[in-house]
């Protein structure tokens, strides 16, 4: 096989309304909305860290300025930190400052609302380079941050397709509320993907087989369908179409994270189950967080 470019980008969809929090996402964007002290969109960026990424693009609604300031070093806080003993409490962004190249645009009001505009309005970023594109609102809970980001990487240069999504399996009564994978059997491509249909309900899905928030995508072939896609369901630019039209001519796979979980937090209840996920592994809150819930009969 043909080899491709070392894969050092990842793209970070953030410019949706997030109106589930409303009215809290009024006054700022949901992927700041916090996960234990970091906003959820923190960890997607230490998570791509974490795979060995080091050009990072964050793709914000129009005239969204507080992603940017949040991730942009405050001279003036640092001083305060250092005058009062606190500059620990920067320690995790200082991180992301010297590990990787945080860039930003906007998701201009040209472009139609949907999953898929972010990718088109990054088009000087990647290029024809392949990318990892990540949902806002997914979560990766793991060991080890990038681990299975890593996987992922890794897959797509063995195989080279035109892209793979990244997922879990989830029981049939959840089925409904994610895009559910279609696959056949394929000797040389594992987890071969046939079709992504989004939200069927069980008895109509083709398999249990959540498509996640993650994926490694060839930016050469991404764009020229892009381009031509017309709008679906809600008049929004959905990735799925994208996909399902790359599995037509070309190779689309999938790969399940099983070292990990997948959570969503795009509305007030899983955002609600990915802090407590999150407390339960943490060890300076595992045990009491652990005993509430004991005492609360949970």
């Amino acid at each position: 096989m043909k080899s491709s470019p070392k894969i050092t980008k990842a793209l970070i969809a953030a410019a949706g309304r997030g109106t589930r929090f409303l009215p809290v996402v009024k006054a700022y964007p949901k992927e700041l909305i916090p996960l234990l002290s970091k906003p959820n969109l923190q960890f997607l960026v230490e998570e791509a860290i974490g795979a060995g990424l080091t050009d990072i693009m964050i793709v914000q609604r129009q005239g969204e300025t507080a992603i940017e300031k949040y991730f942009t070093p405050d001279p003036d806080l640092e001083k305060y930190l250092a005058e009062t003993n606190k500059t620990q409490y920067l320690d995790s962004l200082k991180q992301i400052w010297t590990k990787a190249k945080i860039h930003f645009t906007f998701q201009t009001a040209d472009l139609p609302y949907g999953n898929a505009s972010p990718i088109l309005a990054s088009r000087d970023f990647i290029g024809s380079d392949p990318f990892v594109y990540m949902f806002g609102d997914d979560l990766t809970i793991e060991p080890a941050p990038g681990q299975y980001l890593q996987e992922l990487v890794a897959t797509f240069e063995k195989y080279q397709p035109a892209v793979l999504l990244g997922g879990q399996y989830v029981p049939w009564e959840e089925i409904n509320r994610y895009a559910s994978i279609k696959f056949i059997d394929d000797p040389n491509y594992p987890q071969r993907v046939t079709a992504v249909l989004e939200k069927l309900p069980a008895d109509q899905a083709p398999s249990n087989f959540a498509q996640g928030g993650r994926f490694v995508v060839s930016g050469a072939k991404i764009f020229p369908v892009l381009e031509t896609q017309g709008l679906s369901k809600d008049n929004e630019l959905w990735f799925a179409d994208a996909n399902n039209t790359l599995a037509q001519t070309d190779v689309v796979m999938a790969q399940e994270i099983k070292n990990g979980t997948w959570m969503t937090t795009g509305d007030p209840l899983r955002w609600l189950k990915a802090n407590i996920t999150l407390a339960l592994q943490d060890p300076d809150l595992s045990e009491p967080i652990r005993s509430f819930l004991q005492a609360q009969q949970l």
